[in-house]
């Protein structure tokens, strides 16, 4: 029986064996990877160079792009890599890397979602007290909660599951590092702390969404009886880009997570693992600068901007 530290490297699935296909997989992921750089960093620019834009809302979705960026970048470029030089290695450390990260930024991203939901439930049905109870220093401690706390939770999985020995090898069945592949390489009881600690974050990650359910039933009883059309519609989009990037974030975590046995296999563990891990980070950018105009003319404001300060550099060169 070996244990994790006499393991050097792991061997990652590997999308396909052709070569030609391994290349189209690379371009792919390449479009993927900078449409996501690129969206979630004009927000970030945006919402941090636009005054007009320094509110809570906005704090929290800056906030939400750098977990975006953090959680795509973890997997993704390993996973370029692999494809373009036809490997399937990844070294221990780099493992314990990509699980470490991966679960603090998706865990993190799910801690702010649920912080935004109780934002939104302010703003709609507390509009009198969203001052007083979002303020700049409640959204500052906010956000240092949900990060820190995920940061803790991390560093104590990552730390649990690689101190357990894995005699089963050392592929992982996933194109990335994460928890419930590794414990597959486990034949030691001692794997039964993970699965215990796996079941308390289930529980707390199912409070979280019970909190953001209730957050938005609240929230709509209250839309409707306001008495405009116009101030539904305008209530409803503020709240129609959040909710679809939750329930885009929570269908595909399902989906991954509790699938059944029977129908699973590599290869839709694959697609699945795409659309939780991937997908979001690259399309919550769309998601919100379509369903919000501020956004959009702040994006468009800066993108001018830019455009101008390059001609104007150029001309006088």
């Amino acid at each position: 029986m070996s244990n994790s530290s006499s393991i050097t490297q792991f061997l990652l699935l590997a999308f396909t064996d052709t070569r030609e296909l391994q290349l189209l997989h690379f371009w792919l992921f390449l479009g993927i990877y900078l449409a996501a750089l690129l969206g979630n960093g004009l927000i970030i620019t945006t919402i941090a160079c636009d005054h007009h834009l320094h509110t809570p809302m906005y704090f929290f979705l800056l906030n939400l792009s750098i977990l975006d960026l953090g959680s795509i970048s973890t997997t993704l470029p390993k996973a370029m890599a692999n494809s373009l030089w036809d490997t399937r290695a990844i070294s221990h450390i780099g493992c314990a890397c990509q699980v470490f990260l991966f679960g603090f930024f998706i865990s993190a991203e799910y801690s702010l979602l649920t912080v935004m939901s109780y934002d939104r439930y302010v703003a709609i049905c507390k509009p009198l007290h969203y001052g007083t109870l979002l303020g700049s220093r409640a959204c500052f401690h906010m956000a240092a909660a949900a990060w820190g706390i995920v940061f803790l939770y991390a560093l104590l999985h990552t730390a649990n599951t690689f101190s357990m020995p894995l005699c089963k090898g050392n592929a992982v069945d996933q194109f990335f590092c994460e928890i419930p592949q590794i414990l597959k390489l486990s034949c030691s009881h001692s794997y039964l702390r993970e699965v215990w600690l796996l079941g308390v974050s289930a529980c707390l990650a199912f409070g979280c969404f019970v909190f953001i359910v209730v957050s938005y039933v609240q929230i709509f009883r209250a839309v409707l009886r306001i008495p405009s059309e116009q101030g539904r519609h305008k209530a409803f989009s503020m709240c129609l880009s959040h909710l679809a990037v939750v329930s885009m974030f929570i269908s595909t975590a399902m989906i991954a997570y509790l699938m059944p046995p029977s129908i699973s296999s590599p290869s839709l563990g694959l697609v699945v693992s795409i659309l939780y891990s991937v997908v979001p980070p690259a399309l919550n950018p769309l998601i919100y600068s379509l369903r919000n105009q501020q956004l959009k003319d702040a994006v468009w404001k800066l993108i001018t901007w830019w455009f101008y300060q390059t001609i104007n550099c150029r001309g006088s060169a």
